[in-house]
């Protein structure tokens, strides 16, 4: 490997630093191989604003800017150490996401399998084994005791429900494999007009069930069961068709998959949360393909490095839902 000590890579094909800061008051020539975050304290001229949008995210004070390349936080400096903090703890991860993010195929077939590789290629690495072994040897979840997923037909309408509350509707396969199949059936039958898409319980999904994690036979395997039977392409086929009411915590997958409904609704006290880079991965469910083109590359990887969950005001305001529900 290279010795420059400007290199990504250390002699043992390490990541040396992932991140770099770009003083948007005082910006300087740009590399192309690691993070780019950019950071304001002022509002910006056009110059700098078209900079920022070349960027990976960019921190401003609130009130300063406005638009998808651009967060809005009380501490600027702050969620910057923060972020840097994130990157450096998961380097593989940070930089695996932000490739993705930056490739962005126009095509979701090819935006799912671009992130799949990204996917598989991290469940080979060591965060991900890190994490693994930090969380513990874990039994696999029980069966479902009830349907997986209910579906309603009422007229020209399909309702589908999320059923695992006993595990806050966590994206495991039993529940994957209904749901996908209750999805085919909207596909099919075109007398189907409009798909209502929800969850039981508390939360409307946990994201994908933690228990499962690390117990795929192969990781080839792995890449085609996420592309080729999961629900994120069956969504995208059928958006013009879809609305998505959720509520509670919506995590990971969560809110990937609804985020390909044309018309996602959140109750008053929903939030929104990305931690797939924590654990040394990326969105798996369909995330990079879905949720920048609801708010834009630059605010998903702030969703997905930061960890922190977003209100439904603010998912409102940025794109990621399109409507709170009225009185919930």
């Amino acid at each position: 490997m290279s010795t420059d000590p400007d290199a990504l890579l250390d002699s043992a094909g390490q990541i040396t630093e992932p991140v770099v800061v770009v003083d948007l008051d005082a910006p300087e020539p740009l590399p192309n191989d690691r993070l780019l975050i950019g950071l304001a304290r002022r509002p910006l001229d056009d110059r700098r604003r078209e900079l920022a949008a070349a960027l990976d995210v960019t921190l401003v004070p609130p009130d300063t800017e406005d638009g998808a390349p651009f967060v809005a936080v009380e501490d600027p400096k702050r969620e910057l150490d923060l972020l840097c903090a994130e990157a450096r703890a998961n380097p593989q991860a940070t930089l695996a996401l932000t490739q993705v993010l930056r490739a962005a195929p126009k095509d979701v077939t090819a935006a799912l399998d671009l992130e799949s590789f990204a996917y598989s290629t991290l469940l080979g690495g060591t965060e991900f084994a890190r994490w693994l072994q930090h969380r513990g040897p874990r039994p696999l979840p029980p069966p479902s005791p009830q349907a997986p997923v209910l579906v309603d037909r009422t007229g020209d309408t399909l309702r589908i429900t999320l059923n695992r509350p006993e595990r806050r509707n966590a994206y495991g396969r039993e529940l994957r494999d209904a749901l996908v199949e209750a999805l085919r059936l909207a596909v099919l039958d075109t007398g189907i007009a409009r798909v209502v898409l929800d969850g039981a319980g508390p939360s409307f999904s946990a994201g994908g069930d933690l228990d499962e994690f690390g117990t795929t036979p192969d990781l080839a395997t792995a890449h085609f069961i996420r592309t080729r039977a999961g629900a994120g392409s069956l969504l995208h086929r059928l958006a013009d068709r879809i609305e998505a009411r959720v509520h509670g915590n919506c995590v990971g997958a969560g809110i990937e998959l609804p985020a390909f409904a044309g018309r996602v609704i959140a109750r008053p006290g929903a939030t929104f949360r990305l931690p797939e880079v924590s654990m040394g991965l990326v969105p798996g469910a369909g995330g990079t393909a879905s949720i920048p083109r609801r708010i834009g590359r630059w605010r998903t990887l702030y969703l997905a490095l930061s960890n922190r969950p977003v209100d439904a005001q603010t998912a409102l305001s940025w794109g990621l839902v399109d409507a709170i529900a009225p009185g919930a």
